[in-house]
């Protein structure tokens, strides 16, 4: 049976491997104006450990939803974050509340994601905030490789005639962890990036 504590690891993870927007759409932490509705898979490497799950994302404004599942498509955690704080519920129905997503996973695992940042990665686009040490950018201008925040981000992009060009995988690393997204599905998205 999986733990809570691993299944709060998965939820961090597909929190992680979430949205972004325009460096100009507001400060770290800040929700991505463009809602945006996803599924995927995460596998997350850390401490000599691996756990992988579904996921589904929904990022709406001021509110976003994250499901960890199970490939049957059960619930190991369902994470809300909103703006008066985070609360992670387990599959034992069991909750944990703080101030923040970044807040919430220190608690439940230990270490932080970057998950402020990540709602503006996973769309392909830098965060705002800080400015990046390293930049690469494909021939139509999409992020190939990133480095912001101590994180190194590699994306894999759809064609640009398959869901206008958003990433389909991420690839994170900072010290021991290691993160990768697998996005299957964007099932709402504004313009292309």
């Amino acid at each position: 049976m999986i733990s809570l504590r691993t299944a709060a690891l998965a939820a961090a993870l597909i929190v992680a491997g979430c949205a972004t927007l325009s460096p100009d759409a507001g400060g770290p932490g800040e929700p991505s104006p463009t809602p945006f509705d996803l599924s995927g898979r995460v596998l997350v490497r850390y401490d000599g450990r691996a756990f992988s799950s579904g996921l589904r994302w929904q990022h709406g404004p001021g509110r976003d939803e994250i499901w960890l599942l199970t490939p049957i498509g059960q619930t190991l955690a369902h994470i809300v974050n909103e703006p008066d704080g985070a609360t992670l519920t387990g599959a034992d129905q069991q909750q944990y509340r703080a101030i923040s997503v970044d807040s919430l996973t220190r608690q439940a695992l230990g270490w932080e994601l970057p998950l402020a940042r990540l709602q503006y990665w996973v769309r392909g686009e830098i965060a705002p905030g800080s400015a990046p040490g390293a930049v690469e950018r494909d021939a139509n201008q999409r992020l190939i490789r990133l480095e912001q925040h101590g994180w190194r981000i590699v994306f894999a992009n759809y064609p640009l005639e398959e869901h206008k060009g958003l990433p389909r995988r991420l690839d994170l690393a900072r010290d021991d962890h290691e993160i990768r997204l697998v996005i299957d599905a964007w099932r709402r998205h504004a313009a292309a990036p």
